[in-house]
């Protein structure tokens, strides 16, 4: 109702338009009453591997944080490669970043995920992307690349997750590999069961007893920077005359030259890596007997590696290591400890249980490539592991 000359009169809505009244109108509206826009994602491709990594690294889950630059510095530096970088910005910056090297004949168009093996292959993205961040960095491998090779990578990995549900929308062929299951430790459910039982301890100390007849026993634990001043070199030397030396061509040794010693080595040049890098060691006399490498990524522990001097293998010093290596893992925070893939039967043994499967994936953009990819899946998916 206004007032007009003396007399009231009802002023009616116009259509479906409502008038407000004066105090609606200069009343204040909230940052919530606006409607929320998605945010703007755009891709970008840079030659070589992207100063942007570590910016995202940071943002991603806890466990994924170790897949900064310099991790994946490492493994061209360690495995050769080119690299080109596919970086997804919002309007903040950088929150996925995608490293890249080229993979067989040129002509294929195909690439693979750069880094190590262990403890898996995937890149780094922020918490929480949407559909749509995925979507635009799909698009972006197509225009890069015709075929994508990524893994060995966790069924349920963040990354891994959101890109292979975004090619799928595309219609792309996606195709897995099963390579193992992984095994985990929940620290917390296997303290509250009890563990460690007192029975190992007591066994524990027994071995370690004996042990001991050999020289004095030194346990030791090693962070990046204490491995790049010799630990690595004490590492290799176990592995050296353990039987990864004797029954195979070393290769897949982790400190070697022969083996994988460069990629450590490279990675433990950036402190905050080093800071992940983690090992337990034992020497007898001033030896090194045995070792346990991991990464602690957050609450999880990665692990790597052990292995022993099998001089002492009558008493189990890797075991006796490993049980020590778990306990002050436990008083540091760590939640759980991922042993990765397969079981030769102590992880069960201590209370390991069967985690997500481990694949490798194949990404074929939609058209000719992807036809004859789902027409030649069966052999690939064949020479997996199987189930």
């Amino acid at each position: 109702m206004v007032g007009d000359g003396g007399r009231t009169v009802k002023r009616e809505p116009v259509g479906n338009i409502r008038l407000l009244s004066s105090e609606a109108m200069t009343k204040p509206m909230m940052l919530a009453d606006f409607a929320r826009l998605p945010p703007a994602y755009r891709a970008r491709r840079v030659d070589g591997l992207a100063s942007d990594i570590d910016a995202v690294a940071e943002q991603a889950p806890p466990s994924h944080r170790f897949l900064r630059y310099q991790w994946f510095a490492a493994a061209l530096a360690a495995y050769g490669g080119e690299a080109q970088t596919l970086i997804l910005d919002d309007a903040a910056g950088p929150v996925a970043a995608l490293p890249l090297v080229r993979v067989g004949p040129r002509r294929v168009g195909a690439a693979a995920i750069t880094g190590c093996y262990w403890p898996f292959r995937s890149f780094p993205v922020a918490q929480g992307l949407d559909d749509t961040a995925f979507d635009v960095l799909a698009d972006a491998v197509a225009s890069a690349v015709t075929v994508l090779r990524f893994g060995p990578v966790y069924d349920g990995d963040p990354a891994a997750a959101g890109l292979i549900a975004a090619a799928r929308r595309r219609g792309w062929a996606v195709l897995d590999r099963f390579i193992a299951d992984s095994y985990l430790l929940d620290m917390a459910a296997a303290a509250r069961d009890g563990w460690p039982r007192n029975s190992t301890l007591r066994k524990n100390r027994f071995h370690e007893k004996h042990l001991a007849e050999h020289g004095a026993l030194d346990w030791r634990f090693l962070d990046g920077a204490a491995l790049l001043a010799g630990g690595f070199d004490q590492l290799a030397a176990i592995e050296d005359r353990s039987w990864i030396a004797a029954r195979t061509d070393g290769r897949d040794a982790k400190f070697t030259a022969a083996g994988h010693g460069a990629f450590w080595r490279a990675a433990a040049g950036d402190p905050t890596l080093a800071a992940m890098l983690h090992a337990a060691l034992l020497t007898v006399d001033g030896r090194p007997a045995a070792f346990s490498f991991d990464v602690d990524a957050g609450p999880v522990k990665y692990a790597i590696a052990n292995s022993y001097d099998p001089a002492f293998a009558k008493h189990s010093p890797g075991k006796l290591l490993y049980y020590r290596n778990l306990v002050a893992a436990f008083a540091s925070g760590i939640t759980t400890v991922d042993w990765g893939a397969g079981d030769s039967g102590y992880k069960q043994v201590i209370g390991a249980i069967r985690g997500p499967a481990i694949r490798d994936w194949l990404l074929v953009r939609p058209g000719a490539p992807s036809l004859a990819a789902r027409a030649l899946g069966s052999f690939w998916r064949r020479s997996g592991q199987g189930h």
